[in-house]
């Protein structure tokens, strides 16, 4: 089995991408999804925030408006916070693998926005980064309700620099050019890892 880690900075288009590679028939683990499934309603890590981080739970799920204001600029909450949610987020994408493999899928994709950060890229065949001018990334995120630029640059903070990902990258997408061009890269790349032609090349 072939897993292609998928991974770009807020704003870049990684989204469209996994997207992307669930019409090409592409499993996708999402590393966001699983911790939205772990802070809703009846979530596994609901208790456990809960003690952490009195106040942020109401009717059963974590309130995520009021643990982002928790955390904003607290290295040390986002680190108890981290230290929660990411053995849970792992536990999930092993399960995946482990049952993509049970059922013989040739192609997975961990889609993973801080994939090389926990190192998730050495369970990796290849890397994908999506990529995209500072000025469209910035127009994309700050577009979204309630996003501010202070709050966009505290998320690129603590992300590994678009021009690491890229230098690390099997792989380097860029998405402002137009889906059709994006989905048309990962095309390539998902006929290549299915006939085995896959020679990826890692950057430490």
């Amino acid at each position: 089995m072939i897993v292609l880690g998928l991974t770009g900075s807020i704003g870049m288009g990684k989204s469209t991408a996994a997207n992307m590679l669930r019409r090409l028939r592409v499993p996708v683990s999402d590393a966001d999804a699983v911790v939205h499934d772990l802070i809703g309603l009846g979530g596994a890590a609901v208790a456990a925030v809960d003690n952490a981080f009195p106040d942020v739970v109401s009717n059963g799920a974590v309130d995520r408006a009021a643990l982002g204001a928790r955390v904003f600029g607290d290295a040390a909450a986002l680190k108890r916070l981290e230290n929660i949610l990411h053995p849970l987020v792992e536990a999930a994408r092993d399960r995946f693998l482990k049952q993509s493999r049970r059922a013989r899928i040739p192609v997975v994709a961990l889609d993973i926005p801080l994939l090389y950060e926990v190192a998730a890229d050495e369970l990796c065949n290849a890397t994908i980064v999506v990529t995209a001018p500072l000025f469209i990334q910035s127009g994309r995120v700050l577009a979204r309700p309630n996003m501010t630029q202070e709050k966009l640059n505290d998320i690129l903070s603590r992300q590994m620099s678009d021009r690491e990902k890229r230098r690390r990258a099997t792989f380097v997408i860029p998405s402002g050019t137009g889906r059709r061009a994006t989905l048309q890269a990962l095309s390539r790349i998902v006929r290549l890892a299915r006939k085995g032609r896959l020679f990826p090349t890692r950057r430490k």
